[in-house]
């Protein structure tokens, strides 16, 4: 096979992009729910926001493979800014986690509960970096960070690779 063919090889359809942006969702949730249900990590409230835009791309990514292909481009491109807006949520929580800034939730910047008094849902502080793999010095809001970027350059990418294919 020839290096000229490899360029015509055929590019991903709308639907296949549209899956698998759907299938990256997926598996960043099923990160997130592995490591509270099975490692018993506890997340903080700004961990509970970047899932969000996961739940978001899932739905527009589906909706997406089994649209008219114009308006599936529009969804992935929506796809994109909501993994610039988890990109940025990240950045916060990173910068939160390196103590450069104070998170911005009320809730992560208040004292423990006292004497009686018990939260509805136990939660980590958003200053206090939570490590998945031990050993490795990237937090899981940095992994979230750098896994967002590459979500968002992917699908970008792949709306430029296309932009002249119906």
């Amino acid at each position: 096979m020839s290096a000229t063919s490899l360029l015509r090889a055929p590019r991903a359809t709308t639907r296949e992009a549209g899956l698998a942006l759907a299938a990256a969702g997926l598996f960043a949730l099923g990160m997130a729910y592995f490591a509270e249900f099975v490692l018993h990590m506890i997340p903080c409230p700004l961990c509970y926001i970047e899932r969000w835009p996961y739940r978001i791309i899932v739905g527009l990514g589906l909706i997406a493979a089994f649209a008219p292909p114009k308006f599936a481009r529009i969804l992935l491109g929506l796809a994109v800014l909501t993994m610039l807006g988890d990109v940025a949520i990240a950045f916060v929580h990173v910068g939160a986690e390196q103590h450069w800034w104070k998170s911005p939730l009320p809730e992560c910047n208040i004292a423990p509960p006292g004497f009686g008094a018990m939260p509805l849902r136990p939660s980590a502080s958003c200053d206090d970096p939570v490590y998945l793999i031990q050993g490795l010095p990237i937090s899981f809001a940095t992994m979230d960070l750098i896994y967002a970027l590459a979500v968002a350059a992917a699908v970008a990418a792949y709306l430029r690779a296309s932009r002249w294919r119906a």
